[in-house]
Parts: C-alpha cells; structure tokens; sequence
C-alpha cells in the first residue's frame, strides 16, 4: 500500500504530490542529506519560494532551467519548483567536461543556471564563465554553494539572494502559472549517453511520469519507503526511477552525493532504507566489500535492480536478505520501465526476464523482415502507451526514426516473448553482430557465461573478424580462481560453434558508465588492439 494508504488522487504536475503529502504527513521526512531533513511541510514552502522566484525572474512556460548539481535535495527541489510552473528542467552531471557541459547547454538554451561552483577538488569558475559566453540564451547564473567572490563570472549570485525575487510574486500569479501546465506539458529533459554520436535530449512530460509512478508503486508497495540515491542528477535513473515514485509514495529520499560502497552501506544500516533499488554492478561491488557481513539491513523491504540482467549467484544471495526481490526494463525514452517484475522469490524469472509489460503499456516485437516475432523469435521491442517521450529536443529526424506511426517507440532493443508472457532480452540491435551470417546477440553468450559458478559478471562485445565478418570477445569478472579455457569449455556445452567468444579475458574490472552499467563502447574498443600491441593484456 502506498504510504498515505490512499493513492494520491488528481494529480496534474509532479509537483502535486509535493502538495499532496503536505497536506496529509507533513512533519514525514521527505529529503535527507548529512545533517539536514526536510518534511514535507518544509518542502512544500521551500518548492514554493523556489517556484515564485523562477517566475519573479522571468521564467515562462516552456523555457529550460539548468542544474549543475550532485545527487543533493537542491536538484530535487529545483526539478519540482521548475516544473510545476510550466518551465522545464535540465539536469548536468559535475563530471562532464567543458565540452560536454557546453554542448548541453548550447542544445537546450536554457534561461536560468543553477550551478554548484566547487566539487571535490574541481572549481567550475572557468567552465561556468565559458558557458556564459557560448549561450546567449543564459540570463541569470546562480551558485548553489553561496556567492563567491573569486568566482570571475559576471552577474552570478547566491540562491539566497535569487530567492528573495519570491516576495514580488503573490499566491494568484504562481497558481495561474500552475493551473497552465501539467497533463503533456514537457517538464524534463534528459540527455542521452550518446554512445553512437551527439546526445539527444529526450523530452518527457508530465502525464508519463506521474502514471509511472503511481503503476510502480502499485506494483512495488513498500510501506514507510526510504530510498538511498546516489545516482547523477542528468541520469534518469535518479531523477524518474527513485526520486520521483518515493515522493509519490509519501516517503523519504535519502541523498549521497560522493558513492562509495562503504558508506552507502553504513548510510542504508542507520538511516533504515527499505527499499534498496540500483543497478548490478553496484550491488556486487556492495556484496563483495568487508563491511557487507555486519550490515544491518533488516529494514530492507524490496530488493530492485536495472539497468542490466543479474547473475543468478548474485540473485539467490540478495534473496537470503530480503524475499521480495524485483526487476524491470526501460529506458529513457520511455520515461523509465515498460515492463516490470511483481515481488518474487521465483530465482528462474528473475534471471530470465525482465517481466511482463505495465498494464497500460502495449509491447510488440518484430524482426527484421518487419514482422511480428512469433512466440519464441526473436524481436526489436517496441512499446506504445502514454510513457513515451515526446520526441527529441531540436531533432525531428532522431524524432521520426525513433518514435513511428500509431505511436510506437523503436527500442533498438532485441527480446524473445516467454510462453509465460514476460520479455527476455537477448541483446540490443547495435550490440548485435553477425557471424558467419548468423546473427549473435551479446546478452544471450553473457548469460551462460554467468551460469558459471566462478563468475559473477560478463560482458561481450563484436569486433571485425578477416573471415568470419565479426566475431565475439568476453570479458569476465570471477569470483574465484578460473582460467579463460575453462569458462571457453563451458560454453562450448552450451552455445552453437558461431555464437563462441573468440577470445576471453579474466579481468579484474570492467569500465562502467556513470550510471554502473558496463561501457560497452569502451570494451569493443579495447576488444580491438591486439594482445602483442598492448602488452598481452586485454
């Protein structure tokens, strides 16, 4: 059951249930960071003075606000002031580059920057001055961390000072300003990776990600829900998949802004999380550290992972901790899960499928030829419901390739339908390589790979091949002591002879996406340079 024990009803913007919850539990914790809490009293007035400010400094319906924040009650508030007044927020990870920061900014032109000045050992005084030149758009830059005097930016003030701009605007104008957007209106935009070209700003709305929440948290209920989110703040991750369903569940966000795993399992212990949401590679690097066996995680409801397939030896030691264990699947341009798992101890469905589509979302694949698979064939998943992303910021080319007539969303994504109904993923159609003319996907070699009881993950990837066109190449986190033979002949008992990695490494780490997910783009890449060029190590 969701917190309050009634779902929140009429909800229009996100903001809403900001409103909602106020009204209902207001002394209930809503956002912790370190020493600070904020209920949800607190945070109704804070999104409020926040929201009369953006107005107070010209903020419109339809313009952008940029974030450059950590993963802090700042960026949460800032998203949910942004908007419920029509406006559209932004957010930039600290760990871009000049290049990278520059480019998202240029792309969305956003009127209002909200900045953190200093992280860690970085000042962003040079880049935030830079960024004023690029993109004339900018009218206000706003530091997070107070005004500093050595920052050499013209006209940049402190928050304090920006939200003394809430005092011209009285309670009609932000409630016009309110009653104007909601339902379809764009309020995020969220960068793709851009792991094949430019990132792509995919445009979600309102209506996607109010629905979403309240399916999941019909799906997930947790009782008395308090999340952990370390995740980027330009990721959807954070934003969709755990800010936004624990506000709609009247619960409580607690925000670590620099991960590591020993703190974020000593933060889980005393600030009780209940449900213990992430991506795979972050639960096995949680599993495997020293501290893991004297964690207290009795508080520990539901168990989720994204992002990518779980190992099975890592599926039935998370189910030793909690036995509601659950999965789902999506992507940003479906505002986050498409299909999802209900709470399980059910270990094959788990590591097997990626669950069965929300009620109010329509799945189809097809294959190549452009037809429907037939149960068991494989299949591009595309979705249909009222999830889906308005189109990309600026690219309606991207927009047309991606999103197709009768509303439906091309995934890239390639899925088998079980004859229980739920989806399997087999690999994605830009992962896919072909071998010998036969098509191999990635995820389906990874999967027996990890059926090992030395490995804890795999990942492969498809590089040029003078006879065969393409050929496979693994690289394998263990467990314990294995040779690449060893897991060689283990595939071979159960794969066909095209579908055998040509090459196999044991390595010690595999390079991650700033969301954990494993980068793939860097691995072919390394699959690429040939062993007496680089020392004979993969």
């Amino acid at each position: 059951m969701i917190r309050a024990e009634i779902e929140p009803l009429g909800i229009e913007r996100v903001s809403d249930f900001v409103t909602w919850y106020a009204a209902r539990t207001p002394r209930s914790e809503a956002l912790v960071i370190d020493d600070l809490r904020i209920d949800y009293g607190e945070l109704e007035t804070r999104v409020t003075a926040l929201a009369k400010a953006l107005l107070a400094a010209g903020v419109a319906k339809g313009d952008r606000v940029v974030t450059l924040a950590t993963p802090h009650p700042d960026y949460f508030m800032l998203f949910l002031a942004t908007s419920s007044i029509g406006a559209i927020w932004v957010g930039l990870n600290p760990k871009y580059r000049l290049e990278e920061l520059r480019y998202v900014v240029a792309d969305c032109e956003p009127v209002v920057m909200f900045t953190r000045t200093r992280v860690g050992d970085r000042d962003y005084g040079e880049d935030i001055e830079e960024i004023r030149r690029a993109v004339p758009s900018l009218r206000r830059v706003v530091a997070l961390d107070g005004f500093r005097a050595d920052i050499p930016v013209a006209d940049i003030g402190s928050l304090r000072d920006f939200l003394q701009g809430a005092d011209k605007v009285d309670a009609a104008a932000l409630a016009a300003a309110q009653a104007g957007c909601g339902g379809r209106d764009p309020c995020l935009i969220v960068y793709t990776s851009g792991s094949t070209g430019r990132p792509k700003g995919a445009v979600l709305h309102h209506e996607g990600i109010v629905r979403l929440c309240l399916a999941q948290n019909r799906l997930w209920p947790v009782p008395q829900q308090r999340v952990l989110n370390f995740l980027p703040v330009n990721h959807v991750g954070c934003v969709v998949d755990l800010s936004c369903p624990t506000l709609a569940a009247g619960g409580c966000l607690v925000f670590m802004e620099q991960f590591d795993v020993g703190g974020s399992l000593r933060l889980m212990q005393s600030e009780r999380i209940s449900w213990w949401a992430s991506v795979p590679s972050v639960f096995q690097m949680q599993l495997a550290h020293p501290d893991f066996v004297t964690c207290d995680l009795s508080a520990v409801q539901l168990i989720v992972w994204e992002g990518a397939a779980m190992p099975q030896p890592m599926i039935e030691r998370l189910s030793a901790i909690c036995p509601r264990l659950a999965t789902n699947y999506g992507m940003t341009e479906t505002t986050s899960a498409m299909t999802a798992e209900a709470p399980t101890i059910d270990l094959e469905v788990l590591a097997n499928s990626v669950g069965a589509p929300f009620d109010d979302v329509e799945i189809r694949l097809v294959t190549e030829a452009g037809t429907v698979a037939a149960p068991g064939e494989p299949g591009e998943v595309q979705a249909r419901s009222a999830y889906n992303m308005l189109g990309y910021w600026r690219r309606p080319e991207e927009t047309a390739a991606t999103l197709l007539p009768e509303g439906w969303l091309r995934t890239g994504d390639i899925a088998i339908r079980r004859p229980d109904g739920r989806l399997r993923l087999i690999g994605r159609l830009k992962e896919m390589f072909k071998s010998g003319g036969y098509n191999v996907y990635p995820r389906e070699i990874e999967a027996v790979i990890e059926e090992h009881a030395a490995v804890d993950t795999a990942a492969v990837v498809g590089v040029p091949d003078p006879l065969w066109g393409e050929v496979g190449v693994a690289y394998v986190l263990a467990r314990a002591p294995v040779q690449a033979e060893t897991l060689l002949a283990h595939c071979r008992q159960r794969l066909a002879n095209y579908k055998l990695p040509k090459r196999l490494y044991v390595v010690d780490a595999l390079p991650l996406l700033p969301i954990g997910k494993v980068d793939k783009v860097a691995l072919r890449q390394r699959a690429q340079i040939p062993d007496d060029e680089d020392g004979g190590r993969p």
